[in-house]
């Protein structure tokens, strides 16, 4: 099964696998980071599209997306934007095999502080 995947990958999917079957019908607020960007975005898995998203790419963006700081002001971009599309209530984090600790902390501490219900 997956032999081509590394541990980690197989962790990772089977992970997304269990929160998915464990939260049907809610929004997956799914992170991605890697050494200079941070990304999250809002995914409706029952009709399979992103709802909304925010990333350290975005052109808006001004600040640094690899310090905690970079981190804080794309949760509260997000945040604005969840709020605008309603779906602060019906949501779930996927941190997508990170630890919950430094940047990723600060991303969901920062949804939160901007009206989002995790």
């Amino acid at each position: 099964m997956l032999k081509h995947l590394s541990t980690e990958e197989r962790r990772t999917l089977a992970n997304r696998g269990a929160l998915k079957r464990k939260n049907p019908g809610k929004i997956r607020l799914s992170v991605f980071r890697s050494g200079r960007h941070i990304e999250v975005q809002a995914i409706d898995d029952a009709k399979g599209h992103t709802v909304c998203a925010a990333s350290s790419k975005e052109k808006a963006f001004k600040g640094n997306g690899w310090n905690v700081a970079g981190a804080e002001m794309v949760g509260k971009m997000f945040a604005e934007r969840a709020v605008a599309a309603n779906i602060t209530d019906n949501c779930y984090f996927d941190r997508g095999g990170y630890r919950y600790h430094g940047r990723v902390k600060a991303l969901c501490e920062a949804m939160r502080a901007g009206g989002v219900r995790i």
